[in-house]
């Protein structure tokens, strides 16, 4: 819907839950609170971008905005992962 090519399988990405799991203390808190965040956006944005979409709306500019939300939101959450972790040798 939004015409835009993300990346969704990377090594930082799969990696990620394991990663977060294996740091302790504020960092651990923000990661999980980031998630907890980011699934609070998505899920309604998703909502009303399948229910604009299967009415034959335009969720084209709204889609947009929403995975550039996503992807800033993931690309912050990566950060967080230790360094060895998200392919930093």
């Amino acid at each position: 819907m939004a015409g835009i090519e993300l990346e969704l399988d990377s090594p930082e990405i799969r990696g990620f839950p394991e990663a977060v799991l294996a740091v302790q203390g504020w960092r651990r808190n923000l990661a999980e609170q980031g998630v907890a965040d980011l699934a609070a956006v998505m899920e309604p944005g998703l909502t009303a971008l399948i229910s604009v979409h299967s009415r034959d709306g335009d969720a084209y500019t709204p889609a947009q905005a929403l995975l550039q939300e996503f992807a800033a939101a993931r690309d912050a959450l990566l950060v967080l992962a230790p360094d060895g972790a998200h392919g930093e040798h």
